[in-house]
């Protein structure tokens, strides 16, 4: 019996930016290997242009992504949840491993400001796969 893969929950205000960013990492780094979400506490319309620029610098083609509500659903559903400045918006259950990473907004920020947070995002991305155990695909 094949065991259960992981389930991560990426959570910040607009899910236009960091939170996308991370789902995506972990998306292209896990693969198969790892059930992905990623939400916001007030999503914006679109992913921000910046931030689909500068992953596409990496490879990784943001261009059809929406934002999307945050849901206890979505919570209830994940293993663990990583939430990246959504305050107290976040629902909390027992039993959900819980992260909160620090990381500057790239909201109005051009491309220029993105690349350092997106490279931040890559590398705490490829440190969670490790503690999932499971080894980056690239």
């Amino acid at each position: 019996m094949p065991e259960p893969k992981p389930s991560v929950l990426f959570v910040c205000v607009h899910n236009a930016g960091r939170s996308q960013m991370a789902a995506a990492f972990l998306s292209h780094l896990g693969g198969s290997r790892v059930e992905v979400r990623s939400a916001g506490s007030a999503p914006a319309d679109t992913v921000n242009p910046a931030v689909v620029e500068a992953m596409a610098e990496v490879g990784v083609d943001l261009s059809a992504e929406v934002p999307k509500i945050l849901t206890t659903e979505a919570v209830q559903a994940s293993d663990v949840v990583i939430t990246m400045g959504c305050g107290d918006a976040c629902p909390y259950f027992p039993g959900k491993r819980y992260l909160d990473w620090t990381l500057d907004d790239p909201a109005g920020q051009g491309v220029d400001a993105v690349r350092p947070i997106r490279d931040r995002i890559e590398t705490r991305i490829r440190g969670l796969l490790t503690d999932l155990g499971i080894q980056p695909s690239a």
